[in-house]
């Protein structure tokens, strides 16, 4: 089977069923959600998270390195596996927090109170559990990967889904994008870092409570208030921090 739908489909995978694990996990683990609110994450409206997808495809081409680790012993091998498989999902963690904050000032996440943190954006904590969950791939998801991709070279009309994924997916990022532009002009101009899993929660705070549903849930930046007024409000707040 062609090697790009491959792809296509474990990025179509990774990043709706990572964006479902991340909600999941803010809704209940996360320490920087008291209130046990369901969040939405990500800078996307819809139900998935990029950087997700990114890492089920590296995760997937890392496997393929196992037979080039010479270590007579089974368990050391698998065990510097999962140590690269965690290195490179940290990387591409490293990579995708750089860009939005030395591109566009914005901080998605911020590690900045966790021990032995780079720049807040990744740290050794969630590094082990990139590994727990690199062993967790290797033995429980990985063989249904390699099922799925089976099972989707016997039934090519699915690609078809695919396809719609990256449509909507698309217009999504050129429709979040803007945001972004929006939100980057800004925090140039008032030379600040927005926060913008804080941004995202201050504007979801000030909706009514009766008008919180669905939509609100998805469309992160639904308010009464206009988007400059909104960073307005932020800016004021991280002011008197």
């Amino acid at each position: 089977m062609n090697i790009f739908l491959i792809f296509a489909f474990l990025f179509f995978a990774g990043s709706t069923c990572g964006w479902g694990l991340e909600v999941v996990f803010r809704r209940f683990f996360s320490k920087n959600n008291p209130s046990k609110k369901w969040v939405n994450p990500g800078f996307l409206n819809g139900t998935y998270l990029p950087i997700y997808g990114f890492g089920l495809c590296a995760l997937y081409a890392m496997t393929m390195l196992e037979k080039f680790i010479y270590v007579d012993n089974a368990v050391v091998q698998r065990l510097i596996l999962f140590i690269m498989m965690a290195a490179a999902m940290t990387a591409i963690e490293y990579i995708a927090g750089i860009i939005f904050i030395k591109g566009m000032r914005i901080k998605l996440w911020d590690y900045s109170e966790e021990w032995g943190n780079v720049q807040g954006i990744i740290c050794p904590k969630f590094s082990f559990f990139w590994a727990v969950l690199s062993a967790m791939y290797y033995f429980l998801i990985h063989p249904q990967v390699l099922d799925g991709i089976r099972w989707l070279s016997e039934n090519l009309a699915f690609s078809f889904f695919i396809g719609l994924f990256f449509g909507v997916f698309i217009i999504d990022v050129s429709y979040s994008l803007n945001l972004i532009v929006k939100i980057c002009r800004f925090a140039e101009e008032n030379k600040i870092i927005v926060k913008y899993e804080h941004l995202k929660d201050e504007i979801n705070s000030r909706a009514m409570e009766g008008q919180k549903n669905v939509l609100n849930f998805l469309l992160q930046f639904r308010s009464e208030l206009t988007l400059k007024e909104s960073l307005e409000a932020h800016l004021k707040h991280l002011k008197r921090k």
